[in-house]
Formats: C-alpha cells, sequence, structure tokens
C-alpha cells in the first residue's frame, strides 16, 4: 500500500540466484531473500535494480552458459 506523498520506503532485496526485487523496508524478508544495502522510495529502488541488474537470467543459468560456451 503506497502512503500518501509516496514516502513508503523499500529496500532492495536478492536471492540466491542474484535476481533483484524490492521490499518494504519495516517488513521481514521473506526465506530464501537477503537485504542488497539500498534502500529510498519505490522509484529509487527500481532505477537501482535497472542500474544493477544488467543481465536477468537466473546466476545458475549465466554459469552452466560460461560453462558450455
Amino acid at each position: 500500500m503506497e502512503t500518501q506523498g509516496n514516502t513508503e520506503q523499500f529496500a532492495v532485496v536478492v536471492n540466491d540466484e542474484e535476481q533483484y526485487s524490492i521490499w518494504p523496508a519495516d517488513r521481514a524478508l521473506p526465506e530464501g531473500w537477503r537485504r542488497e544495502g539500498r534502500t529510498g522510495t519505490r522509484d529509487e529502488c527500481l532505477s537501482h535494480i535497472d542500474t544493477v541488474w544488467t543481465d536477468l537470467r537466473p546466476r545458475s543459468v549465466r554459469e552452466r552458459t560460461g560453462a558450455q560456451g
């Protein structure tokens, strides 16, 4: 739920497959996810993810592809 003025804070989270998402900063993380370090508004966090998550393939796929190539 967004609060008035778009001030709700989110955390950038990442899983073991190096897939990124955002999560409300004041809530406990779901199992398998850890905080990446960045917090901010929804738009700030999504912008950060756009910058750092350039290869959308899961880590296991990237490793398998790299091993074959």
